[in-house]
């Protein structure tokens, strides 16, 4: 059994965010994540993806651009991750940009599970929190560095590690 969402549904399936939320984005460096000289995953993300991946399906919803499917599971290999995580959603194999309900919508027909027992966890209001809420996703804002609230309706960690409480 998975953990429990805000409204009480079991978690069947974690939708994350890529940059930020479970590899640390560098601001200075360009070009695809699998090249970098460097990659690092965010504290906690080790645990947490092993943890929830005994109970609930893991997929990786990235904004990433210019990145194919097989080049975002390179980078997660790098950090030891990619054995916790079922599948891959970009622009490169849905053919639509992350920010829009359109692209959650897409996901959601993919997985063939209940949009309430999916949770998308993302340290971006606008592009991960906001177009959860639009599909009736439950929202999980990882935001480590403020204390705002935006709504109750938004489950708020400040460490990864808090998806496992």
């Amino acid at each position: 059994m998975g953990l429990y969402a805000l409204g009480g549904s079991v978690v069947e399936v974690y939708l994350f965010d890529w940059g930020d939320t479970l590899m640390v984005d560098f601001p200075n460096v360009s070009g695809k994540m699998c090249d970098w000289i460097a990659v690092e995953s965010v504290v906690g993300a080790k645990d947490t993806l092993e943890s929830l991946s005994k109970h609930a399906q893991i997929y990786i919803a990235t904004g990433a651009e210019d990145s194919t499917e097989l080049e975002v599971k390179l980078a997660f290999e790098r950090v030891g991750l990619s054995a916790f995580i079922t599948g891959y959603f970009c622009k490169a194999n849905l053919g639509l940009v992350k920010g829009s309900p359109d692209f959650l919508k897409a996901i959601i027909s993919k997985l063939n599970k209940p949009v309430e027992n999916i949770a998308m966890v993302g340290d971006n209001f606008e592009k991960d929190i906001k177009p959860a809420l639009a599909v009736g996703i439950n929202p999980i804002w990882f935001t480590p560095k403020t204390n705002e609230v935006f709504s109750e309706n938004i489950r708020k960690i400040s460490k990864l590690s808090e998806l496992c409480t």
